[in-house]
């Protein structure tokens, strides 16, 4: 009788395969559109940064090109939304040779850290950066608690 050794059908790496493919799908996509694809990070629009302290969260938001008139901000208990409108520049059809930054709507809806207070925010404009304060909910706010000595 013949003794055989099961082995992993990849090797000691499952996902050694799949790393293989990606790979033959990268020089597909280098071969078509050239090397720059495959550099290109693939971003979220619009950035933002969010930060916190004891009483607020804020938000801060780089839209350049973007009046504040175009942006429309709703707030819930835990999350923002973001919208806004870019328009184009150009007043007749142009031939693009590179175009990076688009135009047209958007949306995007950002996770808050903890539940704020929707009716109590203000927002400001200055540069392209759009800067959010949201007061945190008076139920998440750290309290001190008395220590009585017996």
């Amino acid at each position: 009788m013949a003794n055989i050794r099961w082995t992993r059908p990849f090797g000691s790496n499952p996902f050694a395969e799949l790393d293989r493919l990606q790979g033959e799908l990268n020089r597909l996509f280098q071969a078509v559109w050239g090397p720059e694809v495959a550099r290109r990070p693939a971003g979220v629009f619009p950035p933002v940064n969010v930060s916190e302290d004891r009483d607020n969260v804020y938000v801060r938001v780089e839209l350049p090109g973007v009046s504040p008139e175009d942006i429309d901000l709703a707030v819930a208990a835990e999350t923002l939304a973001i919208s806004a409108k870019r328009k184009t520049e150009e007043a007749q059809p142009v031939s693009y040779h590179r175009r990076e930054r688009e135009s047209g709507e958007f949306q995007r809806v950002i996770t808050l850290p903890v539940r704020i207070n929707p009716g109590a925010g203000a927002a400001t404009a200055e540069n392209g950066v759009i800067k959010v304060t949201l007061p945190k909910s008076e139920d998440v706010k750290p309290k001190k608690i008395r220590i009585e000595a017996s």
